[in-house]
């Protein structure tokens, strides 16, 4: 098997795009069957407190010190690049939310053994659905849309579950290096830090299957 673990973070423009340019890699890879991903959590601004009524432009333009003209223009070259790879941004109808219990819903969703589905709709719902990936009813949908029970994803919100993986993540994103996301690790060997072309993520693959896997 080969195992790619990708740091993450739900209000990371750059981790929506990335998966679609491994996912297009994976789908051209010969031996994408012996493939095992797994999402890790990372937060990108661990301090964010959700807030509905401001702009993902407001918040970027206050966050990076500049004006929201300025960071609309760079939301928008952002758009252009997702619309690349066929995914639809609208920050402008982005909900600004801090990702902690979005990444214990990951964790759940691993448990279930549908974490790649669940970070599939976090995605969708965070750049193209204008949907609050902090509110606990919308992270519910979310549970069911995916096979989960909304009950058990309830019961996990309440009960602080998973936050103690959602930590370990995060530290050990620190011990290795990892400082901004998204960050692929495959087989503990070779790193690919950003959004890269689908070329470099199949080069990868195909390296490290020739290197590990018995011929």
């Amino acid at each position: 098997m080969i195992k790619v673990e990708i740091w993450s973070d739900v209000m990371c423009p750059f981790c929506y795009i990335g998966k679609r340019k491994f996912e297009n890699a994976l789908s051209q890879f010969a031996h994408k069957d012996e493939v095992e991903i797994e999402w890790k959590s990372f937060q990108l601004d661990p301090t964010i407190v959700t807030d509905a009524s401001k702009t993902v432009h407001q918040f970027l333009a206050e966050r990076k010190g500049i004006s929201p003209e300025q960071a609309r223009q760079m939301n928008d070259r952002v758009t252009n690049m997702a619309k690349e790879v066929g995914l639809t941004y609208h920050f402008d109808k982005a909900i600004v939310a801090n990702s902690f219990d979005a990444h214990r819903f990951s964790h759940l969703a691993k448990q279930h053994g549908v974490q790649n589905e669940a970070e599939e709709v976090l995605f969708a719902s965070y750049f193209t659905e204008g949907k609050n990936t902090a509110d606990q009813q919308t992270l519910m949908e979310l549970g069911t849309k995916i096979g989960i029970d909304a009950g058990e994803v309830k019961e996990m919100l309440n009960d602080n579950l998973f936050a103690e993986q959602v930590n370990a993540d995060i530290d050990e994103a620190q011990q290795i290096g990892v400082s901004g996301v998204p960050f692929f690790v495959v087989n503990r060997k070779y790193a690919v830090s950003g959004a890269q072309e689908s070329t470099t993520f199949l080069q990868l693959l195909n390296k490290v299957y020739e290197e590990d896997i018995p011929q």
